[in-house]
Protein backbone atom coordinates (compact mmCIF):
# COMPACT_ATOMS: atom_id res chain seq x y z
CA UNK A 1 0.00 0.00 0.00
CA UNK A 2 1.18 3.42 -1.04
CA UNK A 3 2.02 5.41 2.12
CA UNK A 4 0.60 8.54 1.04
CA UNK A 5 -2.96 6.33 1.67
CA UNK A 6 -1.63 3.91 4.36
CA UNK A 7 -3.82 4.39 7.33
CA UNK A 8 -1.11 4.80 10.38
CA UNK A 9 -4.15 4.96 12.80
CA UNK A 10 -7.90 3.90 12.34
CA UNK A 11 -10.53 3.96 15.30
CA UNK A 12 -14.19 2.94 14.56
CA UNK A 13 -16.89 2.87 16.81
CA UNK A 14 -15.31 4.79 19.71
CA UNK A 15 -17.87 5.45 23.04
CA UNK A 16 -16.86 7.04 25.92
CA UNK A 17 -18.95 8.01 28.30
CA UNK A 18 -18.54 9.87 31.81
CA UNK A 19 -20.81 8.99 35.22
CA UNK A 20 -23.34 7.65 32.47
CA UNK A 21 -23.15 11.06 30.83
CA UNK A 22 -22.01 10.20 26.52
CA UNK A 23 -19.12 12.35 25.64
CA UNK A 24 -18.49 9.70 22.41
CA UNK A 25 -21.17 8.60 20.68
CA UNK A 26 -19.12 5.67 18.38
CA UNK A 27 -16.57 7.78 16.69
CA UNK A 28 -14.36 6.81 13.65
CA UNK A 29 -11.47 8.40 12.49
CA UNK A 30 -8.47 7.55 10.54
CA UNK A 31 -5.52 9.17 9.93
CA UNK A 32 -2.86 8.48 6.73
CA UNK A 33 0.62 8.50 7.22
CA UNK A 34 2.25 11.84 6.13
CA UNK A 35 -0.51 13.70 5.76
CA UNK A 36 -1.73 16.72 8.28
CA UNK A 37 -5.39 16.09 9.50
CA UNK A 38 -7.37 18.50 10.99
CA UNK A 39 -9.85 17.97 14.02
CA UNK A 40 -12.37 20.06 14.82
CA UNK A 41 -16.09 21.03 16.63
CA UNK A 42 -17.29 23.41 19.19
CA UNK A 43 -16.67 22.83 23.06
CA UNK A 44 -18.06 19.84 24.45
CA UNK A 45 -17.94 18.32 20.52
CA UNK A 46 -15.41 15.43 22.33
CA UNK A 47 -12.05 16.77 20.32
CA UNK A 48 -10.04 16.18 23.75
CA UNK A 49 -11.94 12.75 24.88
CA UNK A 50 -11.05 11.66 21.91
CA UNK A 51 -7.44 12.44 21.85
CA UNK A 52 -6.58 11.47 25.33
CA UNK A 53 -8.24 7.62 24.13
CA UNK A 54 -5.88 7.74 21.25
CA UNK A 55 -3.13 8.82 23.43
CA UNK A 56 -3.92 6.27 26.71
CA UNK A 57 -4.88 9.20 29.07
CA UNK A 58 -8.34 7.48 28.67
CA UNK A 59 -9.62 4.04 28.34
CA UNK A 60 -12.46 3.53 25.39
CA UNK A 61 -15.82 1.89 26.58
CA UNK A 62 -15.65 -0.10 23.50
CA UNK A 63 -14.82 0.49 19.52
CA UNK A 64 -11.79 -0.43 17.96
CA UNK A 65 -8.21 1.17 17.76
CA UNK A 66 -5.61 0.29 15.05
CA UNK A 67 -2.39 1.38 15.26
CA UNK A 68 0.22 -0.14 12.35
CA UNK A 69 -2.86 -2.90 11.33
CA UNK A 70 -2.91 -4.35 14.61
CA UNK A 71 -5.52 -3.51 17.02
CA UNK A 72 -4.08 -1.83 20.64
CA UNK A 73 -5.50 -0.31 23.97
CA UNK A 74 -2.75 1.76 25.28
CA UNK A 75 -3.24 1.75 29.15
CA UNK A 76 -1.04 4.75 29.38
CA UNK A 77 0.01 7.67 27.61
CA UNK A 78 3.71 6.22 28.30
CA UNK A 79 2.42 3.18 26.52
CA UNK A 80 1.34 5.15 23.75
CA UNK A 81 4.83 7.35 23.59
CA UNK A 82 6.83 4.25 23.37
CA UNK A 83 4.42 2.88 20.56
CA UNK A 84 5.20 6.39 18.78
CA UNK A 85 2.08 8.26 19.43
CA UNK A 86 3.05 11.71 20.97
CA UNK A 87 0.65 14.83 21.78
CA UNK A 88 2.05 18.23 22.50
CA UNK A 89 -0.45 20.27 24.33
CA UNK A 90 -1.64 23.54 24.64
CA UNK A 91 -0.16 23.85 28.13
CA UNK A 92 3.52 23.16 27.25
CA UNK A 93 4.97 20.87 29.99
CA UNK A 94 8.17 21.44 30.08
CA UNK A 95 10.84 21.95 33.12
CA UNK A 96 11.93 25.74 32.96
CA UNK A 97 15.32 25.37 35.37
CA UNK A 98 16.63 22.63 32.91
CA UNK A 99 18.07 23.06 29.41
CA UNK A 100 16.71 22.23 25.96
CA UNK A 101 18.58 19.01 25.72
CA UNK A 102 17.36 17.89 29.42
CA UNK A 103 14.17 19.15 28.20
CA UNK A 104 14.21 16.63 24.97
CA UNK A 105 15.69 13.40 26.91
CA UNK A 106 13.82 13.79 30.44
CA UNK A 107 13.78 10.98 31.96
CA UNK A 108 15.40 8.75 29.17
CA UNK A 109 18.89 10.34 29.31
CA UNK A 110 21.66 8.33 27.58
CA UNK A 111 24.24 7.32 29.98
CA UNK A 112 27.81 6.16 30.39
CA UNK A 113 29.64 4.31 33.10
CA UNK A 114 26.47 4.92 35.33
CA UNK A 115 26.57 9.02 35.02
CA UNK A 116 24.30 11.24 32.55
CA UNK A 117 26.27 11.09 28.67
CA UNK A 118 25.64 14.84 28.30
CA UNK A 119 27.90 15.22 25.49
CA UNK A 120 25.56 12.33 23.99
CA UNK A 121 22.43 14.15 25.01
CA UNK A 122 23.37 17.99 23.58
CA UNK A 123 25.00 15.94 20.09
CA UNK A 124 21.32 13.74 19.70
CA UNK A 125 19.30 17.09 20.65
CA UNK A 126 21.34 19.24 18.10
CA UNK A 127 20.26 16.58 15.60
CA UNK A 128 16.79 16.92 16.25
CA UNK A 129 16.71 20.68 16.44
CA UNK A 130 18.37 20.38 13.07
CA UNK A 131 16.01 18.07 11.64
CA UNK A 132 13.37 20.04 12.69
CA UNK A 133 14.83 23.18 10.65
CA UNK A 134 15.40 25.06 14.17
CA UNK A 135 18.62 27.32 15.56
CA UNK A 136 17.97 26.51 18.99
CA UNK A 137 21.14 26.13 21.22
CA UNK A 138 20.64 22.60 23.12
CA UNK A 139 22.73 24.15 26.54
CA UNK A 140 19.46 27.07 26.67
CA UNK A 141 17.78 27.06 29.59
CA UNK A 142 14.33 26.05 28.93
CA UNK A 143 12.95 29.26 30.72
CA UNK A 144 14.91 31.36 28.65
CA UNK A 145 13.44 30.73 25.67
CA UNK A 146 10.18 32.83 23.71
CA UNK A 147 6.47 30.85 23.59
CA UNK A 148 7.62 29.82 20.56
CA UNK A 149 10.87 28.11 20.94
CA UNK A 150 9.37 26.43 23.70
CA UNK A 151 6.60 25.19 21.67
CA UNK A 152 9.43 23.50 18.97
CA UNK A 153 11.47 21.99 22.15
CA UNK A 154 8.11 20.40 23.52
CA UNK A 155 8.04 19.06 19.12
CA UNK A 156 11.36 18.04 19.23
CA UNK A 157 11.15 16.03 22.55
CA UNK A 158 7.54 14.51 20.78
CA UNK A 159 9.98 13.85 17.73
CA UNK A 160 12.44 12.03 20.42
CA UNK A 161 10.44 9.27 20.78
CA UNK A 162 10.36 8.49 17.27
CA UNK A 163 6.83 9.62 16.84
CA UNK A 164 5.13 8.25 13.48
CA UNK A 165 1.86 10.13 14.83
CA UNK A 166 2.38 13.84 16.69
CA UNK A 167 -1.23 15.40 18.09
CA UNK A 168 -0.67 19.11 17.98
CA UNK A 169 -3.57 20.91 20.39
CA UNK A 170 -4.27 24.32 19.96
CA UNK A 171 -0.51 24.96 18.79
CA UNK A 172 -0.87 28.66 18.12
CA UNK A 173 -2.66 30.44 20.84
CA UNK A 174 0.64 32.19 21.72
CA UNK A 175 2.47 32.62 18.37
CA UNK A 176 2.99 35.46 16.61
CA UNK A 177 2.28 35.48 12.66
CA UNK A 178 6.14 34.93 11.74
CA UNK A 179 6.81 32.15 14.47
CA UNK A 180 3.06 30.18 13.78
CA UNK A 181 5.03 30.55 9.92
CA UNK A 182 8.44 28.59 11.58
CA UNK A 183 5.79 26.02 12.87
CA UNK A 184 3.83 25.24 9.85
CA UNK A 185 7.53 24.81 8.34
CA UNK A 186 8.36 22.05 11.13
CA UNK A 187 5.03 20.74 10.27
CA UNK A 188 5.29 20.22 6.73
CA UNK A 189 8.91 18.55 6.97
CA UNK A 190 7.49 16.09 9.38
CA UNK A 191 4.98 15.20 6.79
CA UNK A 192 7.45 14.94 4.30
CA UNK A 193 9.28 12.57 6.27
CA UNK A 194 5.82 10.49 6.33
CA UNK A 195 4.64 11.87 10.24
CA UNK A 196 1.39 11.38 10.89
CA UNK A 197 -0.03 14.81 12.18
CA UNK A 198 -2.96 15.66 14.39
CA UNK A 199 -3.86 19.46 14.02
CA UNK A 200 -6.57 20.75 16.96
CA UNK A 201 -7.65 23.96 15.96
CA UNK A 202 -10.40 26.60 16.20
CA UNK A 203 -8.41 29.03 13.51
CA UNK A 204 -9.69 28.71 9.82
CA UNK A 205 -7.19 29.90 7.84
CA UNK A 206 -4.51 27.90 9.41
CA UNK A 207 -6.46 24.81 8.93
CA UNK A 208 -6.56 25.77 5.11
CA UNK A 209 -3.04 26.65 4.82
CA UNK A 210 -1.82 23.80 6.04
CA UNK A 211 -3.95 20.63 6.27
CA UNK A 212 -5.28 18.09 4.24
CA UNK A 213 -8.10 16.47 5.53
CA UNK A 214 -10.89 17.93 7.93
CA UNK A 215 -12.59 15.80 10.68
CA UNK A 216 -15.79 17.63 12.02
CA UNK A 217 -16.89 16.36 15.78
CA UNK A 218 -20.25 17.94 17.30
CA UNK A 219 -21.91 16.05 20.72
CA UNK A 220 -19.97 13.15 20.55
CA UNK A 221 -20.47 12.21 16.43
CA UNK A 222 -18.24 11.97 13.78
CA UNK A 223 -20.35 14.52 11.56
CA UNK A 224 -18.15 14.33 8.47
CA UNK A 225 -14.30 13.37 7.10
CA UNK A 226 -13.69 15.85 3.96
CA UNK A 227 -10.78 16.91 2.18
CA UNK A 228 -9.87 20.35 2.60
CA UNK A 229 -9.87 21.40 -1.61
CA UNK A 230 -13.56 19.99 -1.54
CA UNK A 231 -14.79 21.87 1.71
CA UNK A 232 -15.93 26.16 1.94
CA UNK A 233 -15.59 27.93 5.21
CA UNK A 234 -19.09 28.22 4.57
CA UNK A 235 -19.53 24.33 4.68
CA UNK A 236 -17.53 23.80 7.78
CA UNK A 237 -18.93 26.17 9.95
CA UNK A 238 -22.49 24.66 8.74
CA UNK A 239 -20.84 20.88 9.29
CA UNK A 240 -19.73 22.39 13.18
CA UNK A 241 -23.03 24.49 14.10
CA UNK A 242 -25.64 21.51 12.24
CA UNK A 243 -26.99 23.79 10.17
CA UNK A 244 -27.61 23.99 6.16
CA UNK A 245 -25.29 25.73 3.61
CA UNK A 246 -29.06 27.03 2.32
CA UNK A 247 -29.95 28.36 5.80
CA UNK A 248 -27.42 31.09 5.79
CA UNK A 249 -28.19 34.39 4.10
CA UNK A 250 -26.12 37.50 3.42
CA UNK A 251 -26.45 40.89 4.08
CA UNK A 252 -25.01 41.76 6.83
CA UNK A 253 -24.88 45.31 8.32
CA UNK A 254 -21.11 46.67 8.50
CA UNK A 255 -20.14 47.04 11.94
CA UNK A 256 -19.17 50.35 13.70
CA UNK A 257 -19.40 49.73 17.50
CA UNK A 258 -22.29 52.17 17.93
CA UNK A 259 -25.34 51.05 19.17
CA UNK A 260 -27.83 50.76 16.69
CA UNK A 261 -30.94 50.93 18.83
CA UNK A 262 -32.95 54.18 19.38
CA UNK A 263 -30.88 56.07 22.17
CA UNK A 264 -33.94 56.21 24.71
CA UNK A 265 -31.75 55.23 27.35
CA UNK A 266 -28.34 56.74 28.58
CA UNK A 267 -24.99 54.75 27.52
CA UNK A 268 -24.10 52.25 29.84
CA UNK A 269 -20.80 50.47 28.24
CA UNK A 270 -18.33 51.54 25.40
CA UNK A 271 -15.65 49.29 24.79
CA UNK A 272 -12.85 50.19 21.90
CA UNK A 273 -10.58 48.33 20.19
CA UNK A 274 -10.23 46.33 22.82
CA UNK A 275 -6.76 43.89 21.87
CA UNK A 276 -5.29 41.11 24.50
CA UNK A 277 -2.79 38.99 22.46
CA UNK A 278 -3.84 36.83 19.39
CA UNK A 279 -7.42 36.50 20.97
CA UNK A 280 -8.74 39.94 21.48
CA UNK A 281 -7.96 42.49 18.39
CA UNK A 282 -9.79 45.55 18.04
CA UNK A 283 -13.45 44.41 19.64
CA UNK A 284 -15.90 47.52 20.53
CA UNK A 285 -19.17 47.30 22.08
CA UNK A 286 -21.70 49.89 23.11
CA UNK A 287 -24.58 49.13 24.80
CA UNK A 288 -27.20 50.92 27.08
CA UNK A 289 -28.92 50.96 30.50
CA UNK A 290 -31.60 47.98 30.67
CA UNK A 291 -29.90 47.03 27.09
CA UNK A 292 -29.22 43.09 26.10
CA UNK A 293 -26.62 42.45 23.83
CA UNK A 294 -25.36 39.20 22.67
CA UNK A 295 -21.98 38.12 21.19
CA UNK A 296 -22.14 35.68 18.60
CA UNK A 297 -19.01 33.77 17.20
CA UNK A 298 -17.43 30.52 17.06
CA UNK A 299 -14.89 28.99 19.33
CA UNK A 300 -11.67 31.12 19.41
CA UNK A 301 -13.91 34.13 18.13
CA UNK A 302 -12.97 35.87 21.06
CA UNK A 303 -15.88 36.12 23.11
CA UNK A 304 -15.27 34.72 26.07
CA UNK A 305 -12.11 36.63 26.29
CA UNK A 306 -14.25 39.73 25.62
CA UNK A 307 -16.16 39.65 28.70
CA UNK A 308 -13.26 38.27 30.68
CA UNK A 309 -11.57 41.26 29.84
CA UNK A 310 -14.27 43.66 30.43
CA UNK A 311 -14.23 41.85 33.82
CA UNK A 312 -10.38 42.27 34.79
CA UNK A 313 -9.71 38.83 34.33
CA UNK A 314 -7.55 39.35 30.82
CA UNK A 315 -5.16 42.00 31.17
CA UNK A 316 -5.65 44.23 28.40
CA UNK A 317 -2.98 45.58 26.20
CA UNK A 318 -5.01 48.15 24.32
CA UNK A 319 -7.92 49.84 23.95
CA UNK A 320 -10.28 51.53 26.44
CA UNK A 321 -13.54 50.74 28.69
CA UNK A 322 -16.07 53.25 29.80
CA UNK A 323 -18.67 52.48 32.18
CA UNK A 324 -21.68 55.64 32.14
CA UNK A 325 -18.71 57.68 30.74
CA UNK A 326 -16.26 56.81 33.39
CA UNK A 327 -12.65 55.48 32.48
CA UNK A 328 -12.06 52.49 33.64
CA UNK A 329 -8.32 50.52 34.36
CA UNK A 330 -9.49 47.21 34.75
CA UNK A 331 -6.06 45.82 36.22
CA UNK A 332 -7.92 42.46 38.21
CA UNK A 333 -11.24 41.71 38.86
CA UNK A 334 -11.75 43.70 41.93
CA UNK A 335 -11.50 46.69 39.87
CA UNK A 336 -14.51 45.81 37.75
CA UNK A 337 -16.55 45.00 40.68
CA UNK A 338 -15.58 47.79 42.08
CA UNK A 339 -17.36 49.54 39.62
CA UNK A 340 -20.62 47.76 39.69
CA UNK A 341 -19.35 45.15 36.84
CA UNK A 342 -20.34 41.21 37.68
CA UNK A 343 -19.48 38.01 35.47
CA UNK A 344 -21.00 34.95 35.08
CA UNK A 345 -18.12 32.13 33.97
CA UNK A 346 -19.33 29.03 31.31
CA UNK A 347 -18.00 27.21 33.84
CA UNK A 348 -19.71 27.49 37.12
CA UNK A 349 -18.51 24.72 38.88
CA UNK A 350 -14.96 25.28 38.43
CA UNK A 351 -15.20 29.37 38.38
CA UNK A 352 -18.39 30.27 40.15
CA UNK A 353 -19.86 27.81 42.88
CA UNK A 354 -17.64 27.03 46.16
CA UNK A 355 -19.28 23.00 46.37
CA UNK A 356 -18.81 22.28 50.16
CA UNK A 357 -20.55 26.01 51.21
CA UNK A 358 -24.26 26.46 51.46
CA UNK A 359 -26.31 28.25 49.65
CA UNK A 360 -26.28 31.09 52.01
CA UNK A 361 -22.74 31.28 51.75
CA UNK A 362 -22.22 31.51 48.42
CA UNK A 363 -24.99 33.80 47.80
CA UNK A 364 -23.72 35.90 49.67
CA UNK A 365 -20.54 36.12 49.38
CA UNK A 366 -19.93 39.16 46.94
CA UNK A 367 -22.35 40.98 50.13
CA UNK A 368 -19.91 40.43 52.84
CA UNK A 369 -18.22 43.22 52.94
CA UNK A 370 -21.52 45.17 53.58
CA UNK A 371 -22.91 42.85 56.12
CA UNK A 372 -20.04 42.60 58.17
CA UNK A 373 -18.88 44.87 61.18
CA UNK A 374 -16.03 44.83 63.74
CA UNK A 375 -14.83 41.53 61.57
CA UNK A 376 -17.86 39.94 62.10
CA UNK A 377 -20.77 38.89 59.80
CA UNK A 378 -24.45 39.63 60.61
CA UNK A 379 -26.22 36.43 60.34
CA UNK A 380 -29.13 38.36 60.42
CA UNK A 381 -28.70 40.58 57.60
CA UNK A 382 -27.42 37.96 56.10
CA UNK A 383 -30.43 35.90 56.52
CA UNK A 384 -32.57 38.69 55.32
CA UNK A 385 -30.73 38.82 52.26
CA UNK A 386 -30.97 35.52 51.92
CA UNK A 387 -34.67 35.19 51.85
CA UNK A 388 -34.97 37.83 49.49
CA UNK A 389 -33.19 36.76 46.87
CA UNK A 390 -34.14 32.82 47.33
CA UNK A 391 -37.96 34.38 46.76
CA UNK A 392 -37.15 36.83 44.04
CA UNK A 393 -35.57 34.36 42.12
CA UNK A 394 -37.06 31.50 42.92
CA UNK A 395 -34.97 29.17 44.08
CA UNK A 396 -35.44 25.97 45.15
CA UNK A 397 -33.44 24.03 47.73
CA UNK A 398 -34.26 22.49 51.41
CA UNK A 399 -33.01 25.48 53.21
CA UNK A 400 -30.48 27.93 52.68
CA UNK A 401 -27.87 25.87 55.19
CA UNK A 402 -28.53 23.17 52.18
CA UNK A 403 -24.52 22.60 50.12
CA UNK A 404 -25.20 23.84 46.95
CA UNK A 405 -23.86 21.24 45.25
CA UNK A 406 -26.59 18.97 45.92
CA UNK A 407 -29.02 21.68 44.26
CA UNK A 408 -30.06 21.37 39.88
CA UNK A 409 -28.13 23.13 37.30
CA UNK A 410 -30.93 25.62 37.14
CA UNK A 411 -30.55 26.19 40.79
CA UNK A 412 -27.16 26.61 41.10
CA UNK A 413 -26.91 29.08 38.41
CA UNK A 414 -29.67 31.58 40.17
CA UNK A 415 -27.58 31.76 43.12
CA UNK A 416 -24.92 33.01 41.43
CA UNK A 417 -27.18 35.53 39.60
CA UNK A 418 -28.14 36.50 43.03
CA UNK A 419 -24.57 36.83 44.30
CA UNK A 420 -24.33 39.55 42.10
CA UNK A 421 -27.69 41.27 42.26
CA UNK A 422 -26.63 41.69 46.11
CA UNK A 423 -24.12 44.32 45.03
CA UNK A 424 -24.70 47.18 43.24
CA UNK A 425 -24.34 45.66 39.75
CA UNK A 426 -24.88 47.89 36.78
CA UNK A 427 -23.50 45.50 34.06
CA UNK A 428 -24.08 41.70 33.98
CA UNK A 429 -21.92 39.94 31.79
CA UNK A 430 -22.76 36.02 31.21
CA UNK A 431 -20.92 33.25 29.98
CA UNK A 432 -23.13 30.79 28.34
CA UNK A 433 -25.70 31.66 31.21
CA UNK A 434 -27.99 28.15 30.11
CA UNK A 435 -25.79 25.65 29.16
CA UNK A 436 -26.40 22.40 31.52
CA UNK A 437 -29.35 22.86 32.64
CA UNK A 438 -32.73 21.90 31.75
CA UNK A 439 -35.96 22.98 30.07
CA UNK A 440 -37.75 24.42 32.88
CA UNK A 441 -34.80 26.06 34.39
CA UNK A 442 -33.52 27.50 31.41
CA UNK A 443 -36.80 29.15 30.81
CA UNK A 444 -36.52 30.52 34.50
CA UNK A 445 -33.03 31.68 33.80
CA UNK A 446 -34.17 33.19 30.60
CA UNK A 447 -37.10 35.37 31.88
CA UNK A 448 -34.88 36.35 34.89
CA UNK A 449 -32.53 38.00 32.51
CA UNK A 450 -35.38 39.79 30.69
CA UNK A 451 -36.61 41.29 34.10
CA UNK A 452 -32.80 42.53 35.07
CA UNK A 453 -33.27 44.44 32.12
CA UNK A 454 -35.80 45.74 32.38
CA UNK A 455 -35.29 46.92 35.58
CA UNK A 456 -32.32 48.72 33.78
CA UNK A 457 -29.56 46.43 34.33
CA UNK A 458 -27.07 46.20 31.02
CA UNK A 459 -26.76 42.50 30.09
CA UNK A 460 -23.95 41.59 27.76
CA UNK A 461 -24.27 37.37 26.99
CA UNK A 462 -22.99 34.77 25.24
CA UNK A 463 -24.59 31.69 24.19
CA UNK A 464 -23.73 29.31 21.74
CA UNK A 465 -27.33 28.68 20.79
CA UNK A 466 -27.63 30.93 17.85
CA UNK A 467 -31.79 30.71 18.40
CA UNK A 468 -30.85 31.77 22.39
CA UNK A 469 -29.55 35.25 20.82
CA UNK A 470 -31.79 35.78 18.51
CA UNK A 471 -34.91 35.98 21.18
CA UNK A 472 -33.57 36.98 24.04
CA UNK A 473 -31.40 39.66 22.88
CA UNK A 474 -31.78 43.59 21.23
CA UNK A 475 -29.10 43.18 19.41
CA UNK A 476 -26.16 40.86 18.63
CA UNK A 477 -22.41 41.21 17.40
CA UNK A 478 -20.54 38.72 15.62
CA UNK A 479 -17.10 38.15 16.76
CA UNK A 480 -14.56 36.54 14.18
CA UNK A 481 -10.64 36.23 14.40
CA UNK A 482 -10.55 38.54 18.04
CA UNK A 483 -12.68 41.21 15.76
CA UNK A 484 -16.35 42.83 15.77
CA UNK A 485 -17.35 41.92 12.27
CA UNK A 486 -20.91 42.76 11.89
CA UNK A 487 -23.73 43.97 14.50
CA UNK A 488 -27.17 42.68 14.21
CA UNK A 489 -30.53 44.19 14.89
CA UNK A 490 -34.01 44.47 13.84
CA UNK A 491 -35.07 42.40 11.18
CA UNK A 492 -31.83 41.50 10.53
CA UNK A 493 -31.28 39.85 14.00
CA UNK A 494 -32.22 36.38 12.95
CA UNK A 495 -30.94 33.48 12.81
CA UNK A 496 -29.32 33.36 9.12
CA UNK A 497 -27.82 36.44 8.93
CA UNK A 498 -26.26 35.91 12.27
CA UNK A 499 -24.57 32.28 10.80
CA UNK A 500 -23.25 34.09 7.81
CA UNK A 501 -21.68 36.83 9.54
CA UNK A 502 -19.89 34.17 11.68
CA UNK A 503 -18.99 32.23 8.21
CA UNK A 504 -17.94 35.58 6.56
CA UNK A 505 -15.18 34.99 4.23
CA UNK A 506 -16.55 31.74 2.90
CA UNK A 507 -15.68 32.80 -1.00
CA UNK A 508 -11.87 34.05 0.30
CA UNK A 509 -11.74 30.66 1.74
CA UNK A 510 -12.83 28.56 -1.00
CA UNK A 511 -10.38 30.33 -3.03
CA UNK A 512 -7.82 29.37 -0.54
CA UNK A 513 -9.05 25.73 -0.17
CA UNK A 514 -8.34 25.82 -3.67
CA UNK A 515 -4.36 26.09 -3.02
CA UNK A 516 -4.53 23.27 -0.59
CA UNK A 517 -1.11 20.63 -0.91
CA UNK A 518 -3.86 18.06 -0.44
CA UNK A 519 -3.85 15.10 -2.67
CA UNK A 520 -6.93 14.00 -3.69
CA UNK A 521 -8.13 9.87 -2.88
CA UNK A 522 -11.20 9.44 -4.26
CA UNK A 523 -12.08 6.93 -1.49
CA UNK A 524 -11.45 10.12 1.57
CA UNK A 525 -14.93 11.53 1.52
CA UNK A 526 -16.91 10.44 4.91
CA UNK A 527 -20.33 11.54 5.72
CA UNK A 528 -22.22 10.42 8.73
Amino acid sequence: MNQATQNVLCMTGIKKSFSGVPALWGVDFELKAGEIHALVGENGAGKSTLIKIVTGAYRRDSGVMEYDQKTVAFQTPTEAQAAGIVAVYQEIQLVGLRTVAENIFLGREPHRFGIIDRRAMNARATEILERLGLHIDPHSVVGSLNIAHRQMVAIARAISFGARVLILDEPTSSLTETEVSVLFDVMRRLKSEGTAIVYVSHRFEELYAVCDRVTVLRDGHNIVTRSLSTLTRLELVCFMLGRKPEEVSKGVTAFTGQSQNTPCQPVLLQAEALKYKKRLNGVSIEMRHGEIVGLAGLLGSGRSETVRALFGAEPLEGGTVKLEGSLLSLRDPHDAIAAGIAFLSEDRKADGIIPELSVRENLTLAALPNLTQWGIVSRKRQNELVERFMQRLNIKAASAEQKIHELSGGNQQKVLLARWLCKNTKLLLLDEPTRGIDVGAKREIQQLIAELAEQGLGVLMISSEVEELVEGSQRVVVLRDGQSIAELSGEQKNIKAILHAMAEGADRQEAVGGQSQTEQNPNEEQEA
